[in-house]
């Protein structure tokens, strides 16, 4: 089956609206690639790693993937959006068909080196490798730590950190489902509160469910983190919905610029000096109800400011070639193989100079994940793409 013919048509609301735009008249101007957040992703992804090396340098380094599930609503629904714009429907066989091209392979990779170091090492951090391997391929190892509410057991072993792409998976696999549902039924302005209200609605759930003992099924939970990824889909819905001329777009830019710089410092203050995960009294309860959106919100605010002010100075620092290279192209598979890496280097009793040893052999071994598995499947992936599909922006 060719991928056009996957392709839904418009309900009879975006008919009566007519082609151009669909209700969202900038969706199309801004589906390109923006230096900032992907040096934003490489801060993110070093920030991570420090924190599973030494978590004292970070105590609060778990929240820059609050920043990541942000970034990823944004750049997603910015992509679906200039979609439906030009063309009216979404093709979500060939949406999933990139996901899984963008994400699953290399993820393999990293999955069956893991279960190799099983069976022919003795490195007591390799141990169930296989049966994490297993959740982390299903993308359920969120699921499964949900599920845990004491200390987290070693099941899910070196791919542990695989829960954070169990959340986004889950989340793009219901999303653009629900988003294609709103496109075609509602008017944009509607949608545009629809998403607002759909953020919100996670601090109530996780309101109810709060107590000590649900601490893990809040943290892990796909129900539970959707608001950080609803942010960044709001963001893209307010802009998709502005014209270039409007008044309020020239207020936007002006506030998220000035208000760009705050907001990144809020967020590494946050990751040096408040302890996230673990029990730490009465801040606890606070974070794990309110505090997701909080950070949510600053992260939007910080996503809004690089989108639109790319001139600024925080977007040219960020955008600096080397940051925004290695963030567009390399901070998924430091991600992906850091976590293992951090756990080798433990298990052969590395203590000197094990942050850095950590950094070259997750950017060595990201680069060869790059080279050898995602960059040649991607290339693939976009010369048998129709050339009317929009760019996959990672």
């Amino acid at each position: 089956m060719k991928e056009d013919s996957a392709r839904l048509s418009p309900g009879p609301e975006s008919a009566r609206r007519g082609i151009s735009g669909r209700g969202f008249p900038s969706a199309t101007a801004r589906s390109g690639r923006v230096g900032g957040l992907d040096g934003l992703r490489t801060l993110a992804v070093l920030m991570v790693i420090v924190y599973h090396v030494d978590s004292g340098l970070l105590p609060g380094g778990s929240v820059a993937v609050d920043v990541f599930f942000t970034i990823s609503g944004f750049v997603i629904t910015r992509l679906l959006l200039a979609e439906y714009a030009r063309t009216g429907g979404l093709d979500l066989l060939g949406f999933y068909r990139r996901r899984w091209l963008r994400l699953v392979p290399a993820l393999l990779v990293v999955c069956a080196v893991c279960a190799v170091l099983e069976l022919t090492t003795s490195l007591w951090s390799f141990d169930s490798s296989w049966e994490a391997a297993g959740l982390a391929a299903l993308f359920v190892v969120n699921i499964v730590r949900a599920a845990q509410p004491g200390t987290y057991s070693d099941l899910t072993g070196p791919l542990g950190h695989t829960w954070s792409l169990g959340v986004e998976e889950q989340f793009y696999f219901l999303w653009p489902l629900l988003l294609l549902v709103l496109l075609r039924w509602l008017r944009a302005r509607t949608v545009l509160i629809c998403t607002a209200v759909l953020c919100a609605l996670p601090v109530l759930w996780r309101w109810l469910l709060w107590n000590p003992d649900a601490a893990h099924r809040i943290y892990n939970g796909t129900d539970t983190r959707a608001d950080q990824l609803l942010a960044g889909a709001l963001v893209a819905v307010v802009l998709a919905r502005l014209r270039a001329d409007d008044p309020r777009l020239r207020w936007l830019r002006t506030w998220a610029g000035r208000l760009a710089l705050p907001a990144l410092g809020t967020l590494l203050l946050i990751a040096r000096y408040v302890p996230i995960t673990g029990h730490v009294g009465w801040w606890t309860p606070v974070w794990y109800t309110v505090g997701f959106l909080a950070v949510a919100v600053v992260s939007a605010t910080l996503v809004a400011g690089l989108e639109l002010r790319q001139d600024g100075r925080l977007s040219r620092l960020l955008a600096v070639a080397p940051l925004a290279w290695v963030g567009r192209n390399l901070s998924y598979g430091m991600y992906l193989w850091h976590y293992p890496v951090v756990r080798l280097l433990a298990s052969l009793g590395v203590e000197q100079g094990r942050l850095a040893a950590t950094l070259v052999l997750t950017f060595v071994m990201a680069l060869l994940s790059y080279v050898l598995v995602e960059e040649p499947l991607m290339r693939r992936g976009r010369k048998s793409r129709p050339k009317a599909a929009s760019p996959q922006t990672r």
